[in-house]
């Protein structure tokens, strides 16, 4: 919740007077993650991909894609669990086999951290903020987790009233959610950035 996020000091917003973050969690995907790329390299935009670890080590080589395309790999966890109902210790086995995965992939170590969810335990946030990354959550979302949801409902949620710095969740992975949701998503994206670039901003890595 935006009040309990502020009074935690968990950013859901970027700094940035232009620039609207687009994010996508849950990847990567063999299908969505891909059409993704496609996509975003058509508008000439930049993204962040919160990335899950046990994906990661399924597709390698498309955590290695989305970096080589200009991209911010960024950590959605090993596994896709709701920090609070894990054990502290389960929690920091997780985050620390996430942050190797990402290293193993792409020689980078991730700076971003998202939770699955969103949701944080306050033993969580010490955890990653003493691992050296930076939390960010996100302002707006389009529900398109939902496979019913259609490209121009997406768009039209997501990018409802713009202010620069706003963070745009979507989804490019249908591991944890509704199957084949990443279509609708990959349908929104050129009207997501062109309304971005409508309204005097422009799309931007988190």
């Amino acid at each position: 919740m935006p009040g309990i996020a502020g009074t935690l000091g968990l950013a859901r917003r970027i700094d940035d007077p232009v620039g609207i973050a687009i994010t996508f969690d849950d990847g990567p995907h063999p299908e969505g993650t891909p059409a993704a790329l496609e996509a975003l390299a058509a508008a000439d935009a930049k993204a962040t991909f919160f990335l899950c670890g046990e994906q990661i080590e399924r597709y390698p080589d498309l955590a290695t894609e989305i970096v080589a395309a200009g991209h911010i790999a960024a950590l959605h966890g090993y596994r896709h669990r709701n920090m609070l109902r894990l054990a502290p210790n389960t929690f920091v086995e997780d985050l620390e086999r996430g942050i190797a995965t990402i290293e193993d992939a792409i020689g980078l170590r991730p700076e971003l951290y998202r939770p699955p969810y969103g949701i944080f335990s306050y033993p969580g946030m010490v955890e990653v903020k003493a691992r050296g990354l930076r939390s960010l959550l996100w302002s707006r979302w389009g529900h398109d987790w939902r496979a019913s949801r259609t490209g121009t409902e997406i768009a039209a949620e997501v990018t409802r009233d713009l202010d620069s710095g706003e963070v745009l969740l979507l989804h490019d992975a249908d591991h944890y959610s509704e199957p084949g949701c990443w279509r609708g998503t990959v349908a929104a994206l050129p009207m997501v950035v062109e309304r971005i670039r409508s309204a005097g901003l422009r799309p931007v890595a988190a």
